[in-house]
Formats: structure tokens, C-alpha cells, sequence
């Protein structure tokens, strides 16, 4: 008998583009202006509309709005900022690019996130910010951590790299990014709207906005990024030493067509997670794995599906899982290893894995499921099934 061809190798990850975001690319490529420009404004002023903020800032990366929001909240060498260890590279190296020190803090256990209450406690007269992360796009509590805050003069910059477009509270609340003095939003190519590569900064401070604006363009008087059209000038001031962080209108563009598409592709998160839950509560290894839950407001944004493994009864560890899986044509990945079990952060400041052990447990056994838009029911039970053979043969 002729043996089967194998499936297809299916992706960790794979953003959704359809011929509406081809056809706004090439109109810009068309129109022969490519960078910062009207397409980008358009964007700032959808996005600012969409998420109920004052403003709304285009610009290359969710690290460049996290970097810009310290900045301008006054963050410098004297400074410290709370950041969970349990979170990307950015979220706390933005604080030493500016000379403070980032102060790592531990998770909860069931959410993955930091609590207002390790946060709280990790407050020195020093603090001058608080980097929440929405980890996986499930948002923290907000409303307690402003409780915890008041009257402190800590500022709150959120990092909603995986959270748009997750809204805290159910109908009528407020999206998860629009809590702190600045929000920070990612649209690089694996979250739930893209741009190639690209982010957002948005608050309803004007001194912030004008501030970021201005150091995202070299420090330079804002009349600058269109010094090379028609109606643009060759004179501009450099106000102070900036950053080249600007989005193009190619992203721009782009992004415009993925934000009108949001919810749709919100809901196609949606429905696979719920998918992949029924899948494994109806399998043979419903003991041994642990799947992740929504909030009871249906916040979760469904970034990331992340399966944790109950390590203490199977005879092997993750990393085996993972290559098990990947020999059998899925893609994984793992969020996050954190940040204290990193070289940087152990050896500038003398972190060791015992000093954050929520983290430390729980990082061994997490696994991040293929979750995008355009999987089909045949793709989830490939990777449920890749489970259940590797899972359920390492039973103890």
C-alpha cells in the first residue's frame, strides 16, 4: 500500500493577509511616497478612535513605545522600573537604555502575569514606573493596581504587546492598554493585527504625546517628516537627541486594513482556543497537561494559547515535547524564559533562579500552541493528536 504523503509543515504562527492589504500596499507603492506620511496619520487617528484614547502615536516597534514612554515620563539613571521577570526582552530593557534599573518581579501562577501585589511590594522610593504586561493577551488587574498606586507618584506604562484587542470589564469597558499613563501596543507579524513590523503608543497626555512625537523623528521639529513633498519645508530645529523610530505608510497602510479587521480576527483566535480546550478535556491526557482559561469577562485577546505540562507525572520534559511535535511537522514555541534566568540580568544584577521561583517552575513546563487565523479544524487535531501520542506515551 502507497503510504500517505506527509502533511504539510504547519506553523507556530502565520499572519493573516488578504487582497484588501495587498491592494492598500500597492496603492502606496503607487503614489511614490513611502514613508511617514497621510497613510500613517490616518492610522494614528483609526487606532486613537478605536481604543478611546487622546492620542495615538505610529511608530516602528512596541519597544520603540515602550522606550519613548519612559523617556518621557522622566525615567534616568536614579530611577527604577518594576517590570515581571515573565516577559520579552523589551519590556525591561527599555529601562536600561535609559540608565535605570529594571526591578523584576514574580508572577501568579494561574495567570502568568504579575499581581498588583508583588508589585506593590517591590515599590522603593526609587520606583518612578511600573512595565505591566498583558502576558499571552490576558489583561491584568488594572482597577486593583491603580488602587495599590494611588497617591505613590509611580507611573503605569502598559506593555499590550499581545493584548489588542482585548477589552477589560465586557461590553462597554475599556481596552487593555488604555489604563496607564501610556500604552504600548506590537504589530509585529505574529499578533493578532500586523504591519510587518511596527507598534503604537497611545495616552491621553498631551505633554507625553507631544514628547514622544518629537523624540520618535530624531528631536526634530515635527514639520520635518515631509520636508520632501510639495508642501513640505527644508528647514527644521533639532529640539533634542531622538530616536528613528517612525512607522512608513507601507506599514501603515497595512495596518490600516488589518484594524478594520480586528474583530474577525479576533474571532478566529477566539474559536480555536475554545477548540483547542474541548479537544484536550475530551483526550486521553486531560491529567496531564493544563490548559490555559479566559477571564470571567471573556478579556483574553488569545495572543498566545499556552499549554502547560504536569511534568511530575511523565518521564520526559518539555524541550522533548517540542521536538517530538517538530518532527512531526508542528511548530512551537515557548514564552517566555524569564528574564532572571537570563546571562544579562544575572550577571549585571546578580539574579539567580530561586530569587523569582513562580517563574523559575513554570517557565519548565509551558508550551505555546500554533494559534492564527485561517488554521483549520484538521490543523488543531494535528497538533492535539502530536500531543496525545507524546504526552500519553511519557505517562509515569
Amino acid at each position: 500500500m502507497t503510504k500517505p504523503p506527509p502533511e504539510p509543515y504547519l506553523p507556530f504562527a502565520r499572519p493573516s493577509i488578504t487582497e484588501r492589504e495587498k491592494a492598500a500596499v500597492i496603492e502606496v507603492l503607487d503614489s511614490g511616497w513611502l514613508t511617514t506620511g497621510a497613510r500613517t496619520k490616518a492610522f494614528e487617528e483609526a487606532f486613537a478612535a478605536k481604543v478611546g484614547s487622546g492620542h495615538a502615536i505610529a511608530l516602528n516597534s512596541a519597544t520603540a513605545a515602550l522606550h519613548l514612554a519612559l523617556e518621557a515620563l522622566g525615567v534616568g539613571p536614579q530611577h527604577e522600573v518594576i517590570v515581571p521577570t515573565w516577559t520579552f526582552a523589551a519590556s525591561a530593557e527599555v529601562a536600561a537604555y535609559l540608565g535605570a534599573r529594571p526591578i523584576l518581579v514574580d508572577i501568579d501562577a494561574g495567570t502568568l502575569n504579575a499581581t498588583p501585589e508583588l508589585i506593590a511590594a517591590a515599590i522603593t522610593p526609587r520606583t518612578r514606573a511600573v512595565v505591566v504586561v498583558h502576558v499571552a493577551g490576558r489583561p491584568m488587574a488594572m482597577d486593583r493596581l491603580g488602587e495599590l498606586l494611588a497617591g505613590t507618584g509611580v507611573a503605569v506604562v502598559e506593555d499590550a504587546a499581545h493584548a489588542f484587542p482585548s477589552i477589560v470589564g465586557g461590553f462597554g469597558g475599556r481596552y487593555a492598554g488604555t489604563f496607564g499613563s501610556a500604552g504600548a501596543y506590537s504589530f509585529y507579524a505574529t499578533k493578532t493585527i500586523t504591519t510587518g513590523e511596527g507598534g503604537m503608543l497611545v495616552t491621553d497626555d498631551r505633554a507625553i504625546a507631544d514628547r514622544v512625537r518629537l523624540m520618535s523623528l530624531h528631536g526634530i521639529s515635527r514639520t520635518a517628516w515631509n520636508r520632501y513633498a510639495a508642501a513640505g519645508s527644508w528647514s527644521y530645529e533639532i529640539e533634542d537627541v531622538g530616536f528613528k523610530y517612525n512607522m512608513t505608510d507601507v506599514a501603515a497602510a497595512l495596518g490600516l486594513v488589518q484594524l478594520d479587521r480586528a474583530e474577525e480576527l479576533l474571532a478566529a483566535r477566539r474559536a480555536i482556543a475554545a477548540a483547542y480546550t474541548a479537544c484536550f478535556h475530551a483526550s486521553s491526557i486531560v491529567d496531564l497537561v493544563e490548559t490555559p482559561t479566559d477571564e470571567p469577562d471573556g478579556s483574553h485577546a488569545w495572543h498566545l494559547y499556552v499549554l502547560r505540562l504536569d511534568l511530575g507525572r511523565l518521564t520526559i520534559g518539555r524541550g522533548e515535547v517540542i521536538d517530538a511535535l517538530k518532527t512531526r511537522g508542528i511548530g512551537t514555541s515557548v514564552h517566555f524564559i524569564p528574564l532572571h534566568l537570563h546571562p544579562y540580568y544575572r550577571r549585571r544584577w546578580g539574579y539567580r533562579p530561586a530569587d523569582l521561583p513562580i517563574a523559575a517552575r513554570e517557565f519548565e513546563r509551558v508550551i505555546s500552541l500554533p494559534i492564527w487565523p485561517g488554521m483549520t479544524e484538521r490543523d488543531i487535531e494535528r497538533v492535539v493528536e502530536g500531543l496525545v501520542a507524546t504526552v500519553g506515551a511519557a505517562r509515569r
